[in-house]
Order: C-alpha cells, then sequence, then structure tokens
C-alpha cells in the first residue's frame, strides 16, 4: 500500500484533509518510522510539453547516459520531476530516450533509484508506505512507515518479543519487619514519587511469554492497534530496514544508505509534543512533566515509563544513574563529618602549633638559589593549620568506608539490575544476533574483489566470509602507535606544567614586590591548576574524537563489538588524561627535590619544585577539587547544554540557506510530528553520559582521603545530571531505538576495576603523600612521653650553610644574625655525624612502617570487601523465589490452556455426532417401516442400515 507515492493526481486529493501527526493521511494507520531523504531536480533544460501528465504515464524505458557510456539495465520513469530534457531515439533502440546528464545529476539519479528499489523491497517485507509528492526543485522529503498487524506478530516471533499474557499471579512479599519498614518508607516517601499512571494492583504480575502466531489465544489481545506498543513497533520495523538491501554495491541496509547520503535520517517518531495548551496527555509529556525539568529535582525517577518509552537500555542507565546517586548521600554525610572533624580537632593539633609558634625559631633553608632567603617555619602556618582539615586521623576510616561503600554500591546494582530484569521480562534474554555493520561488509567485499583478481591455490573459504588477522594487523598496528603516543602527549603536557610551576616560581623570586614574593607558592599552584584544566578539558575532546577513529580502522564486526571497544579506547585515554595530573602531585611531586648543596636541576639552573612545608596533601587536595569542579560545571554542563544547542542553530542555518524559499502546496501550515523530530540532535549513544559518570565515580574513590568532600560535589552535580539529562533526552534529542539489554555491560567491569585500584591509590595517599605514618611513628616510637610534642623539629633536619655551593648562597640577607645551620624537612644524618645527610635510621623505620602499612591497609580491605559481597547476594531472595514461581505458573497456565482447548475440541466432537444421531434417527424409523412391508426381501438391507448408523 503505498500513498501519493508515484501518482500525481492522487496528491492532489488527499492533501485536503488535515491528517493527524501521528498517523498517515488517511488518520488510522500509526506512523511507525520516518525516513529522510534531500531530493534535487535536474539541474538541465525540459522543453515544453515534455513535462506533461501523458508523457508522466507513458511506459518508457530510460537509457541514462552519462559521460559517454550508458548506464545497463533500465530505469523507471522521473515520475515526480519537473526537470526538462531533450528526447532523444537511440539509433537501434526503438521507443528508448537518451538523456544527457551532469556527474551531480547521475549521482542524484542514482541515489533516487536505490531509493525506489529499497522502497520496494520494504513493500515486499510487508511494510505499508505513505510519502508526500517532491513539488520543490530541491528539498527534503519524509517517508512514513507503517507496519501492519501481520508483519508485527510475523516479526515479535520471529525476534521472540516476550508479550503479556491473560494470565495473572500474585506477587508474594515478604512478611515481619521488612515489609513493616517497607510500608513505613512507602508512606514517608510519597510525596516524593511521581504522578504518573501506576498499574492498579501492585501486587499483581501479568505472565509474559515470548510471541507466537500460534497461541493467540494465550494473549489478552483486545486491540490489534495497540497490543503491541510504539516503542516494540519501531523496533521491528526498524529491524526490518537493517536487513532489506538493495542491489547497489555495499548496500547491506538502512545503515549503508545513510552512509552512503541515500537517505539523510531514520527514526521512531516522538509521542507527540511535550508542551503545549492541549489537554491531551502522552508519555513524552508525562515524562517531561513528572521528570525532565529542574523543578522535580526531589522527586524519584518514573523507572518504568521511561524504560517503556526508550526501551530498556536506556532504562538501566538512568535507574543505575538513580542508585549511584541515592548511595552519595550517605557518603558525602560521612564526608562532611569527617571535614568537621578536622575542623574541630584544628585547635588541638600539636605538631601545628607548634609549627605556627613564633618562639621555635626554625630558620629554613632557601627555597631558590642565590635568590631567595632563609626564612621561618612558622611563615607557613596558614598552609600548615589547613593541611590538617584533610590529614587527619579521620581520613583513615573515610578510605576504609569509601572502599566497602564501593563494593556495597556494586552489590546493590546487581541486586536492582536482578529486579528490574525480572519486572521488565529481561530473565532468560537471549543475545540477539547482530547485523554486520556496514563498514565491515564494505571491508569484506573489498577483500572478495582483491581475491577474485589475486586468486591463489591454497585459499581458505572461511578467510574468504570474514576478516582475519592480517586484514587488521594495520588497525591494530595504528591502534598501538597512537594509544602510546597519546599517553606520551599527556605525560609531556603534564611535564610542560611541571617547567611552567618552575620557571614562573623562579621568575616570582626574583621579584622586588615584598607581596608577590610571599605568595609565590599559591599564585604558581593557582594558575598551574587552571592550565591543567584547560589542557585536560581540551585533550578529552580530541582524544573522544581519536578512540572513534581508532576504533573505526580496526573494522569490528557487530555493533556491540565496536561500543565495547571504543568505551575501552575512551576510557584509557580520559583516565590517563584526568589523573595524571593528580598522580604526579600525590605520588612523585618533591620526591626527587635531593637536598640542601646537592638539588637536583632541571634545564640547568632551575629546581625541582617541593612540597609545602604542611606536605603535599594540601596541594594534592587544591588540585583534585579544581580539577573534579571544574569538568563537571564546564564538560559536563556547559558543554552538554550548549553544544546541542549550536548544533541544532547550525543545521537549521544551513537548512535555510540550501532549500530555495518556495511556496510548498502540500505542507500544511502547522508542522508535522516528523518536521518537529528532524529538527532534533540524532541520538549517538550512551558512552557520553556513562563515561562523565565513571571518571567521577573515580574522582570520588580514588583520591578520597585527600579530599573527603568529593562524594558532595558529586551529589550536588548528580542532582542536576539527571535533569540535565532527563530534558536532553525528551527535548532536545531525537526518540532513540529501543534496545533491549539486561545489564550495564562493561560499565560495570570498569567500575569494579576503579573500586579494587581505589583501595591501592588511598593506601599509598595516606602511607605515603600524607604524615599519617611519621605521626604515628614518632607517638609510639621515639615520643618521650607518648604524645606528639617535639615532632616538627624530629621531622626536621640540619644543613651546615658553609656546605652550599659557591653562588647558591642568599644575597643580602635580611637576618640579623649570621646563620651557621639551616633546616630542611627530611630524615638525614646531621652535618656532626660520620655519614653526614645520608639516611637516618628513622628513615628507613618510617619507609617500612609505610610499606607495613600499605600491605595491610589494602588486605584489610580487599578481605572487608570480599566479606560484604559475600554476605549481600546478587539475587535478592524474594526475586529468586518469584522466577521458580513464574516458571511453574507458566507450565499450569499451558497445561491449563491445552486442556481446555482439548476439551472444547472434544464438545465440538459431541455436537458434530449429535447432530449426525439426530439426522439418522428418521432414517432409521422409515428403513424400519419399509423392511415390515418387504421383511423377507430387505432383511439383509435392514440390518445393514442399523450397523451403518452404529458406526
Amino acid at each position: 500500500i503505498i500513498n501519493n507515492y508515484l501518482d500525481g493526481t492522487q496528491g492532489g486529493a488527499v492533501d485536503k484533509a488535515s491528517p493527524s501527526s501521528m498517523r498517515f493521511r488517511d488518520s488510522k494507520r500509526k506512523v511507525d518510522y520516518v525516513l529522510v531523504y534531500h531530493y534535487r531536480k535536474r539541474l538541465t533544460g525540459h522543453p515544453p510539453g515534455v513535462g506533461s501528465p501523458e508523457l508522466m504515464h507513458r511506459s518508457v524505458s530510460l537509457a541514462l547516459v552519462s559521460n559517454g557510456g550508458t548506464e545497463k539495465g533500465h530505469a523507471e520513469p522521473q515520475h515526480q520531476d519537473g526537470g526538462q530534457h531533450v528526447p532523444q531515439e537511440q539509433p537501434g533502440l526503438p521507443g528508448v530516450e537518451v538523456m544527457e546528464l551532469s556527474p551531480l545529476d547521475t549521482l542524484e539519479e542514482q541515489k533516487r533509484l536505490q531509493r525506489e528499489e529499497y522502497e520496494r523491497n520494504l513493500l515486499e517485507a510487508g511494510l505499508e508506505i505513505e510519502k508526500d509528492p517532491e513539488n520543490k526543485s530541491q528539498g527534503l522529503s519524509f517517508v512514513r512507515i507503517h507496519a501492519p498487524w501481520q508483519v508485527l506478530s510475523r516479526e515479535a516471533e520471529l525476534l521472540k518479543i516476550k508479550m503479556p499474557t491473560k494470565k495473572m499471579y500474585e506477587i508474594t512479599e515478604e512478611g515481619g519487619i521488612l515489609k513493616t519498614l517497607n510500608e513505613i518508607w512507602c508512606k514517608l516517601t510519597e510525596p516524593l514519587q511521581p504522578q504518573v499512571p501506576q498499574q492498579e494492583n501492585n501486587n499483581m504480575k501479568s505472565l509474559s511469554y515470548p510471541f507466537s502466531r500460534e497461541k493467540m489465544y494465550l494473549y489478552n489481545i483486545k486491540d490489534k492497534d495497540t497490543f503491541f506498543d510504539n516503542a516494540t513497533r519501531s523496533r521491528i520495523v526498524r529491524e526490518i530496514l537493517k536487513r532489506t538491501t538493495t542491489k547497489a554495491r555495499n548496500s547491506m541496509g538502512i545503515g549503508t544508505l545513510i552512509a552512503n547520503n541515500v537517505y539523510d535520517a531514520a527514526y521512531p517518531l516522538h509521542d507527540g509534543e511535550y508542551e503545549g495548551q492541549n489537554d491531551d496527555m502522552n508519555e513524552r509529556k508525562l515524562l517531561y512533566r513528572e521528570w525532565a525539568r529542574y523543578g522535580v529535582f526531589y522527586k524519584f525517577q518514573p523507572i518504568n515509563l521511561i524504560r517503556k518509552y526508550f526501551g530498556e537500555k536506556i532504562g538501566l542507565y538512568f535507574a543505575w544513574l538513580g542508585l549511584y546517586t541515592e548511595f552519595l548521600i550517605p557518603s558525602s554525610v560521612v564526608g562532611i563529618i569527617v571535614f568537621l572533624y578536622g575542623c574541630i580537632t584544628i585547635e588541638s593539633d600539636i605538631p601545628s602549633k607548634e609549627m605556627c609558634d613564633q618562639r621555635n625559631a626554625f630558620t629554613m633553608c632557601p627555597l631558590c638559589d642565590k635568590f631567595c632567603d632563609y626564612w621561618n617555619l612558622s611563615s607557613a602556618c596558614v598552609t600548615a593549620r589547613a593541611s590538617h582539615l584533610f590529614d587527619n586521623p579521620a581520613t583513615v576510616f573515610f578510605s576504609i568506608f569509601m572502599a566497602l561503600w564501593a563494593t556495597t554500591f556494586l552489590e546493590q546494582w546487581k541486586r536492582l539490575q536482578m529486579r528490574l530484569s525480572y519486572f521488565w521480562d529481561l530473565t532468560g534474554l537471549e543475545e540477539e544476533e547482530e547485523h554486520p555493520r556496514p563498514e565491515y561488509e564494505t571491508k569484506l567485499l573489498q577483500k572478495k574483489l582483491k581475491n577474485k583478481t589475486i586468486t591463489t591455490e591454497k585459499s581458505d573459504e572461511d578467510d574468504k566470509k570474514k576478516l582475519t588477522w592480517s586484514d587488521r594487523m594495520p588497525g591494530y598496528a595504528a591502534n598501538f602507535g597512537l594509544i602510546l603516543f597519546m599517553i606520551m602527549l599527556t605525560f609531556s603536557a603534564v611535564f610542560g606544567v611541571i617547567v611552567y610551576r618552575i620557571t614562573t616560581a623562579a621568575a616570582l623570586s626574583f621579584s622586588t614586590n615584598e607581596t608577590t614574593r610571599s605568595n609565590v607558592r599559591v599564585t604558581v599552584t593557582a594558575t598551574a591548576v587552571i592550565i591543567n584544566l584547560v589542557v585536560i578539558l581540551i585533550l578529552d575532546e580530541i582524544y573522544g574524537a581519536v578512540a572513534k577513529w581508532l576504533t573505526e580502522i580496526e573494522v569490528p564486526k557487530t555493533e556491540k563489538t565496536f561500543e565495547e571497544r571504543l568505551i575501552l579506547k575512551a576510557f584509557l585515554l580520559k583516565f590517563v588524561n584526568s589523573y595524571a595530573p593528580i598522580f604526579y602531585v600525590a605520588f612523585f611531586k618533591g620526591r626527587f627535590v635531593g637536598r640542601p648543596g646537592h638539588y637536583v636541576y632541571v634545564f640547568d639552573g632551575y629546581r625541582m619544585e617541593e612540597c609545602a612545608p604542611g606536605g603535599c596533601l594540601m596541594e594534592l587536595c587544591i588540585q583534585l577539587s579544581i580539577i573534579m569542579l571544574g569538568k563537571q560545571l564546564i564538560q559536563n554542563n556547559l558543554f552538554e547544554i550548549g553544544i546541542p544547542k549550536l548544533k541544532k542553530l547550525l543545521r537549521k542555518l544551513k537548512d535555510e540557506r540550501t532549500e530555495p524559499k518556495e511556496m510548498d502546496t502540500n505542507q500544511s501550515k502547522n508542522p508535522q510530528q516528523w518536521d518537529l523530530d528532524y529538527i532534533l540532535e540524532p541520538f549517538t549513544g550512551l558512552t557520553p553520559e556513562y563515561m562523565e559518570m565513571i571518571i567521577q565515580f573515580g574522582f570520588v574513590t580514588l583520591f578520597v582521603a585527600s579530599f573527603p568532600l568529593a562524594p558532595l560535589f558529586a551529589l550536588l552535580n548528580n542532582i542536576i545530571e539527571v535533569r540535565l539529562d532527563a530534558k536532553k533526552f525528551v527535548t532536545e534529542l531525537r526518540r532513540p531505538d529501543t534496545v533491549r539489554a539486561k545489564d550495564i555491560g562493561i560499565w560495570y567491569n570498569i567500575l569494579s576495576g576503579i573500586g579494587k585500584l581505589s583501595v591501592i591509590i588511598n593506601a599509598f595517599v595516606i602511607a605515603v603523600t600524607s604524615d599519617f605514618i611519621p605521626r604515628l611513628m614518632y607517638q609510639y616510637a621515639y615520643s618521650q612521653n607518648g604524645t606528639m610534642h617535639g615532632f616538627i623539629n624530629h621531622t626536621l633536619s640540619y644543613f651546615n650553610v658553609s656546605h652550599l655551593k659557591a653562588g647558591t648562597q642568599p644575597e643580602n640577607s635580611l637576618f640579623a644574625q649570621d646563620v651557621l645551620f639551616c633546616r630542611f624537612k627530611d630524615y638525614r644524618e646531621p652535618p656532626w655525624s660520620r655519614n653526614q645527610y645520608e639516611f637516618s635510621k628513622q628513615y628507613w623505620a618510617v619507609l617500612s612502617a609505610r610499606l607495613a602499612f600499605v600491605i595491610l591497609f589494602q588486605n584489610l580491605v580487599m578481605f572487608l570487601s570480599v566479606l560484604v559481597d559475600w554476605m549481600i547476594p546478587d539475587i535478592p531472595k524474594d526475586i529468586s523465589e518469584q522466577i521458580k514461581k513464574e516458571k511453574s505458573v507458566l507450565v499450569d497456565f499451558f497445561l491449563k490452556e491445552e486442556h481446555e482447548k482439548l476439551k472444547l475440541i472434544e464438545s465440538f466432537i459431541t455436537r458434530d455426532k449429535q447432530k449426525h444421531k439426530s439426522g439418522t434417527k428418521g432414517e432409521r424409523i422409515r428403513a424400519a417401516s419399509f423392511c415390515q412391508c418387504n421383511r423377507s426381501q430387505k432383511g439383509s438391507f435392514a440390518s445393514f442400515s442399523s450397523q451403518h448408523t452404529e458406526v
């Protein structure tokens, strides 16, 4: 069934009707899918009269001639083409016209022929098509597709789509205290629930079974138009579009046709407008009101409605994001408590008091050569006090807590995932056989053509049907080389910022302004972190594009393989890019400085940078907080809001520029839904959404020992992020194709890997970066009275200033008295010792304690994580029981239905038998009377009749 297709007279009649924005012109059949393409009429001239309707409807064969060559085969006439041509009879071929076409016209004609063939094949597959006449010289055309019941039922059976049956069964709830707590929780959270339609009885569930045309009596089919919802209908049509091919080379479905610009786009329609004064409510408008607005940030997400509208894959993403955001609440509360503990105990912290006490005249060695003077340790009082906010015993507890938090979160997600799988009928979901990607098929076709020209005797048939290692080796080599280059580029950027810090610190130290010299460290740290943030944001965008290109040259076979490889590459590059500067500050800064008189120099004269007197943990906290907040604010929010709007504006300007301003009699004044959806941004996958959350998960868990407030900032970001993503999906993106998925795929493995890595990194941050171990060692091994008094003096070593190299001594020292010894932070032998300036026994004792702590902490936390994993079952007990119950109910239901079917058949047989008996009774009476008259002659006949009747 084709409407307005290759028939100019039909279009005018139908145009008078006012069609629904979601249906065909007859206002009955739903639009399940839309194909869009740009068309352009021929640029060549056309004599008057040639484009008349008589010639249009004439059955004539056209041979298209381009660049002196004749196209093989024949083409159908250009029915809707207003272009002009001069018909010429080709000698020897009566009735065949020859048209000279420009290269641009030839390409357009090839596309038109491909579209016509593809649409004919769709019709053969059972779909119904409607398209508007092409009234402009160039413009957009929409092909609307409808799937009738026969096609839907056939494809639903092939795809094994589970549909609800007539049978409903009761969900047994856990009794006792858990039920009571659940009821209390439901009452408390009632104002937070979204106002969306719910099932009348939440304790009842429909029994689902894969659709089968032979068992139609099992399903509750009240209306064939609404039995399959819009998402399922579009999914079925998409499968047909993907497997329908054309005879053109490299054409393996709609994906290839879009890649070759035969069609511009293919998408299912949204369920109408999301805003408006009209009272008719649709699922899109409901999602906007109850989910995709910032005003409803406090409400729970309508996960079931999201799944129904967008499909299981997107539903699982928002369910995961919701659970992750909920889990951030307790970790934020504990992080705030840890931070407040640091604020409360700052006045009682003995080491920071000793550092701030000006009576303790700790004269420190110069921070740079020649231009820097000696300085008092008390001048770094503010830094020391600020360091205590994050470097206190509570951070060790918080690190253990966050490691267990990550394990509990992943276990709880597995349980929620299983619960959703049960209620969404995903249990027992089989991996669907995926169609090969168009790029893979193209590469395979090129290989076959190459093998035809170069034939070998020992060619393996299997190798011809697929791409082997040898075919992909150039792609793998390019991947390895470029990924290595990108990682080195990240390290180079980090090194460049290090050089900037060293040179800027040296330059500011030469300043004559006292204020500038006193704030050197703050200025350098702040500017360097901002530079790091800008570099990270720029490289993130570059790495995303590079990862996609590298995956494409690998030529993966299926979309799933392509997505997994892209995720791994993008995650590796973005992980290194985001965390490399933080790793440097945490584990490398200040470790390779040297000592007074024997410093390590960079670029012949610039000393390696040192940590602040209070340690590097404060700087690590600053670095982590600025990068995390900057990425969340700029990349996750501003980019996510601004870039789609900018793309939409550019596409609109491009369409206005390319399309001539002609009056289109076909188009109604009000734009249809397919026009509105085409303006929206195409859906490109969930990878960017997951990626930003996974990187954030790393910030929350990997270095949480240095920044306990990270979960709080992540929580505040995610409250906005959920609504931002929701608004984007509902209002700014075309409706995605529904994809069935029973888990979040490779992202779970990445989360699990980050959780395990966080244990090791936090162990090293506490042991190496913070002063937790030195303080512990001093209090229990070196302190005379078991307190922290004297800790600062214990950590400072002596240096004889006469041992400074010539030319490095401070010029014009402001110190009144002559300085004989200066102090520096390290565990080294004093100058009066036999092994002067060598590492002391305390250094080796502290180092041993650091390593012992790492091993102890790691094993303890890993053991606790395994214990939590073991204690929390992956499948909730009630769900496992319900799954078993569902199987038994399904068997009983089948047996009952089959029994009823058998009884029905038996009743039909009995009824037929009774009819047959009543019909033969009269014949028996007539036969008996006849026998009485002619008993002697017809005795045998009577007995035969009675026997026949019994039979």
